[in-house]
């Protein structure tokens, strides 16, 4: 949990610091904000995170993307926020000589996943799920589904603006809203290479300055 909220206060601090602190005005801040509620993150928490964007000691947190190979030919793409670079680099990379992978350049795995967003909204009244699908198809819709008092609703990454308009026009509450890289080709291997690949990634995913880790291991 805290690392979640260590996540989370990075990027509505490196939103604030892009579009301003009134969410009202700064879309991306506003569902970040959002998140943040799903995640049960205080509200202490979210004011310190937009008020730290306007300190002027405050942290320059930047996104860098790293790519690396782990054992048996993994591909693992990495998101990070980080305000010194070259402490990330050199975590990163240690992680991968010391368990048998190789950090490498950052797009050198973008060829193995697409990138997705996708939104989590609250059921509307009234509102058919059928007929829904057909009105997003023209903002980039790619797949929808009820989920209990939920739906989920996946699209390609240039779609994410569009669509948030289109839910926020219409009065869906968007309950979250995420970046994914999907793998369009997953890799299956034995139970012990599992376990080899699970040390690095959980490696990774421990170090404070990575914010999201994707892979294509079955």
């Amino acid at each position: 949990m805290a690392r979640v909220f260590t996540r989370l206060g990075k990027e509505i601090t490196m939103a604030a610091k892009a579009g301003g602190s009134d969410p009202n005005s700064n879309a991306k801040l506003r569902l970040l904000i959002q998140n943040a509620r799903s995640e049960n993150m205080p509200k202490d928490n979210v004011e310190r995170a937009i008020k730290r964007a306007f300190e002027k000691d405050t942290s320059d947190y930047k996104e860098i993307v790293f790519a690396g190979t782990a054992p048996h030919g993994i591909a693992i793409i990495i998101e990070t926020a980080t305000d010194n670079n070259q402490r990330t680099v050199a975590n990163l990379r240690s992680y991968f000589n010391k368990l048998g992978g190789t950090l490498g350049n950052s797009n050198m795995h973008d060829f193995l996943f697409d990138r997705k967003c996708n939104f989590t909204l609250a059921k509307k009244e009234g509102v058919i799920l059928e007929d829904l699908e057909l009105e997003l198809i023209d903002y980039g819709c790619e797949e929808i589904f009820e989920d209990e008092n939920e739906i989920a609703i996946y699209a390609d990454f240039p779609s994410f603006g569009p669509l948030q308009k289109y839910f926020e026009e219409n009065g869906f509450e968007i309950k979250n809203c995420k970046f994914e890289r999907i793998p369009t080709d997953l890799k299956q291997l034995t139970d012990e290479q599992k376990e080899e690949v699970e040390k690095i990634l959980e490696k990774i995913e421990d170090d404070e300055d990575v914010t999201n880790v994707f892979h294509n291991m079955e």
